[in-house]
């Protein structure tokens, strides 16, 4: 006799396709509760909330025990499929294939893997077929309509994916149907829309497709004020120009390895270690497993989850995520779900220009991603349950470990995460951490000094290691001096102190800073006020006001103690712990102080910098540093670019700070510093909201040339991400603010940023006036470099045009102000310019001979992106000469040189490798 449960459509089972009695609705949704989790135990309180939510009946527990008597008692004729109780709850045994829901993710994951396209189409249309309705129809309860819209959110991806699979094959017209019932439902989700683009036109109904873009976009951008993506966009051209090819994009990713490195002295916790094997190694791959490890902080949750991840990398083949959530920060706030979420779609390879606007697109894009990968994603330091819950994939391959210290009781009971409380450690487990680091010889020679250190640190990891720490590097000093100065000074950290009153980590703290010298002492003090992941060596002797010589002696007593971690060469960190604890010795007077010199340091350096990597870029002024700041000096473009590769993050950060602090003088500074070099890398959403902090903090303090810049690169920065419409309003606006002031420059500069934009929305006539009024501005204050930018756009935009004479002579104007002025940027551009138009005229020759020069220039000037871009175009002229070897050399130079912050780059040129053929 077969068994079958039905869960997508009314609530059902039948026995050889007999119906069998479930009961009234409330039971019915019971039944679901447990069918949901098959195999799996529902606890009593998960089972009364999934059923009532926030509503349960007075005596819900004896309510619940009758539905689940009476659905035993149905169930007891039914072979294989019964309902036992466990020590965690209620559990239902059946053959998961015997469940319609966990069917069809299996038949899903399946069509996934298969290679064969036709096979692909047959597994998703065995899955979608298993739907006979609404999941759960008819049944009411908050819990179920949270996982009904999951479950349909699964079910439209599967669609896709199926569409995508016919498409692929050619069944362009058998996908309308499916496309004409999915659009209206979703009208503003753009892989319908490039789908529908794809089947009409490959059915042949080209003026349909090009109908359906303009509705599309119509449409997008009166409700998102926003153009189409680059993708879509792209698709569209290739309907109005047939020979370009229209297959959906493939794109390869680097696989994400983001886990830190765990602690060589892990000790205990086995207990711990095998609840998460139970949970996250036996669920049979059918379901997304997740697991919410919660303790005290310094309790060692984050080092139980590395120790656990680093055992059991292999069962994660397509990656491991990290995710630092900062919930319990002491003086930064939490990040926020859309930071996390950009955060993790920068670590799964996604251009910046291909990140949705608004927050559920963005959760969509990221579960789309890893709905086929079986990865591991580690939420650390969570604030609680809203926090968390975008970041969950709820997909078959991926296991997630959240660390907090909240129980997380809403995850678990809403999303069905494992809770995992963690203790202190043993006493056992205790000694066996200190015995690690000190030796068993010493800790038997003062046993009693040993276990009231123990008892002294209460278990917790973090404090025992400092003491730890401290007793190494001072074998002089004893375990019973060390055991005195703990149980003399236990004042309890205030943010701990009513979570675990006997993990007193103040007291451990205080006794090795006591310990410390005069110097080091006052250092750490000042490790309170840094910004971002880690501070480095130069920024940490501004702090103190020092020479950096004689920052490394108390630093290095500092990582003797355990106070700060060095997280890489000449950069160091501080626990978040250690960091309240020395904020609350700090003085207003050493903090102002301290403050302003770290602040002039990363300004005085990242200015220096960006005028270093691009010296033709216009100056701004800047205060003079305060006495005692070190200032960073380069001597050339590569390490101007490795200073600010290692100080984004903290320069982000700091710009941030900056303005929260009142510092705003620094704040829109620093956001005009990073903005070429932002921009180079293509991380425009980074540039927009460092542009957004300056625009902020330049109004506030009432300065019109901090706005102006803020606007400029604010515009443009909106424009790459597709917010064309509130880009062009910031440009605007800058060159209002630039005309206030009288800075023809400012609002030249404004009008080349206009005519990118134009000529980026293929509107090349005005892209041309913007331009010509550029030079005209520049010409009238005699902005020679400015004069040459413009002339080469102008330029270009004849090149556009279809005008290859005045497009060439204005390019050669251009190349003449550029190399009278030295600027090997801008004449490396010219060069480009100048091989395009020679290639539109026909004369492949004479555009291989610019391109090779426009590549010597870049290189020179460490221009990655525009060595790439210079190759794609030498490439393109190559192949269409005929060489087709050659052009497949420049193209994948071209690759060799692009970074993952530009996957649509690295797409477009797979398209031209894949078409070109092997060599």
């Amino acid at each position: 006799m077969a068994v079958r449960f039905g869960l997508l459509g009314d609530v059902v089972a039948t026995v050889d396709d007999r119906p069998v009695t479930l009961g009234h609705a409330r039971q019915q949704c019971v039944l679901a509760a447990l069918l949901v989790d098959v195999n799996r135990a529902v606890s009593v309180d998960q089972l009364i909330d999934r059923v009532w939510g926030e509503s349960p009946p007075q005596r819900a527990r004896d309510t619940l025990y009758g539905y689940l008597y009476r659905l035993r008692r149905n169930l007891a004729d039914v072979p294989d499929a019964a309902i036992t109780r466990r020590s965690g709850g209620y559990l239902l045994a059946v053959d998961e294939m015997a469940v319609d829901l966990h069917r069809f993710r299996h038949l899903r994951d399946e069509a996934r893997a298969e290679r064969s396209e036709d096979d692909r189409l047959a597994l998703f249309d065995k899955a979608l077929g298993l739907w006979r309705g609404d999941p759960f129809s008819g049944l009411d309860a908050f819990w179920l309509d949270t996982v009904r819209t999951d479950l349909e959110q699964e079910k439209l991806t599967a669609e896709l994916e199926r569409i995508d699979a016919a498409l692929r094959v050619g069944h362009h017209d058998e996908v309308l149907a499916d496309l004409s019932r999915l659009v209206p439902g979703q009208p503003l989700n753009e892989r319908l829309a490039g789908q529908m683009l794809l089947a009409l036109s490959g059915a042949g109904r080209s003026a349909e497709a090009l109908e359906h873009y303009r509705r599309f976009r119509d449409l997008l951008v009166e409700e998102l004020g926003v153009e189409p993506s680059t993708h879509l966009q792209q698709l569209h051209r290739s309907i109005l120009a047939p020979e370009v090819a229209a297959d959906p994009p493939q794109t390869g990713s680097p696989v994400p390895r983001q886990l830190p490195m765990p602690s060589g002295s892990f000790t205990g916790r086995s207990d711990d270690l095998a609840q998460l094997d139970a949970a996250l190694l036996t669920s049979g791959g059918t379901t997304g497993t997740a697991v919410a490890v919660s303790g005290t902080g310094g309790i060692g949750k984050t080092w139980l989850a590395l120790h656990w991840a680093a055992t059991h990398l292999d069962r994660y083949p397509d990656g491991q995520l990290f995710v630092n959530l900062s919930g319990f920060h002491p003086t930064e706030p939490p990040m926020t779900p859309a930071g996390a979420v950009r955060a993790i779609l920068d670590a799964l390879d996604v251009a910046p220009t291909a990140v949705p606007a608004d927050l559920d697109s963005q959760i969509g894009l990221y579960r789309s991603l890893v709905a086929d990968r079986r990865m591991l994603i580690v939420l650390d330091d969570a604030r609680d349950p809203d926090q968390v819950r975008p970041l969950l994939p709820g997909s078959a391959g991926c296991a997630v470990l959240v660390t907090s210290r909240n129980q997380m009781s809403g995850l678990v009971a809403t999303e069905g995460l494992r809770p995992l409380p963690l203790g202190c450690l043993s006493r056992d487990e205790a000694l066996n951490l200190l015995a690690g680091r000190l030796g068993r010889d010493r800790l038997s020679a003062e046993a009693d000094a040993a276990g009231s250190i123990v008892g002294a640190c209460a278990g917790l990891p973090l404090a025992l290691s400092i003491v730890a720490a401290r007793a190494a590097t001072n074998p002089a000093l004893s375990l019973q001096d060390l055991a005195d100065e703990l149980a003399d000074h236990r004042h309890g950290l205030d943010a701990l102190a009513d979570r675990d009153a006997v993990a007193d980590v103040r007291s451990v703290i205080a006794a090795s800073y006591r310990a410390l010298s005069a110097p080091a002492a006052a250092l750490f003090r000042l490790f309170a006020l840094y910004a971002g992941p880690d501070v480095s060596l130069p920024a940490v002797a501004s702090l103190v006001g020092l020479p950096v010589q004689q920052v490394r002696e108390p630093l290095d007593e500092l990582l003797g103690a355990h106070l700060v971690d060095l997280t890489g060469p000449d950069r160091y960190a501080c626990h978040d712990l250690l960091r309240a604890y020395a904020g609350e010795l700090l003085d207003d007077s050493d903090r102002a102080s301290a403050v302003r010199r770290l602040y002039d340091h990363w300004l005085h350096g990242a200015h220096a910098a960006a005028l270093t990597i691009e010296p033709h870029r216009d100056r701004i002024d800047l205060p003079p540093p305060a006495a005692g700041t070190a200032v960073a000096s380069f001597t050339d473009s590569e390490q101007a670019q490795l200073w600010l590769d290692a100080e984004r993050l903290v320069l982000l950060a700091a710009i941030d700070q900056a303005a929260e602090s009142d510092m705003d003088v620094h704040a829109w500074r620093l956001a005009w510093a990073v903005a070429t070099y932002l921009s180079r890398l293509s991380r425009w959403t980074d540039l927009a909201s460092a542009q957004r902090t300056a625009v902020t903090a330049a109004r506030r303090s009432g300065d019109l040339v901090g706005e102006a810049h803020g606007h400029r690169d604010l515009g443009l920065a909106l424009h790459q991400l597709g917010e064309v419409t509130n880009g062009l309003g910031h440009l605007r606006r800058a060159g209002e603010l630039f005309g206030r002031l009288g800075d023809l420059a400012g609002e030249a500069y404004v009008a080349l940023y206009l005519g990118w934009v134009h000529e980026g929305q293929g509107q090349h006539r005005e892209a041309l006036g913007c331009d010509e009024r550029a030079l005209v501005l520049f010409g009238e204050v005699g902005h020679l470099v400015g004069r040459a930018k413009a002339l080469n756009a102008i330029g270009w935009d004849h090149a556009r045009l279809g005008d290859h004479h005045r497009a060439a002579d204005h390019c050669r104007r251009a190349l003449a102000l550029h190399e009278e002025v030295g600027n090997l940027t801008g004449a490396a551009k010219t060069w480009d310019s100048l091989g395009y138009v020679h290639h539109q005229r026909g004369d492949s020759d004479e555009a291989c001979v610019c391109y090779r020069r426009a590549l010597e220039l870049y290189e020179q000037s460490d221009d990655r992106w525009g060595v790439a871009e210079t190759l794609t175009r030498l490439g393109d002229v190559l192949h269409d000469a005929g060489d087709v070897e050659a052009a497949r050399g420049n193209w994948l130079r071209a690759l060799r040189q692009l970074t993952e912050d530009n996957p649509v780059e690295i797409a477009e040129l797979r398209r031209r490798l894949d078409s070109a053929g092997s060599p």
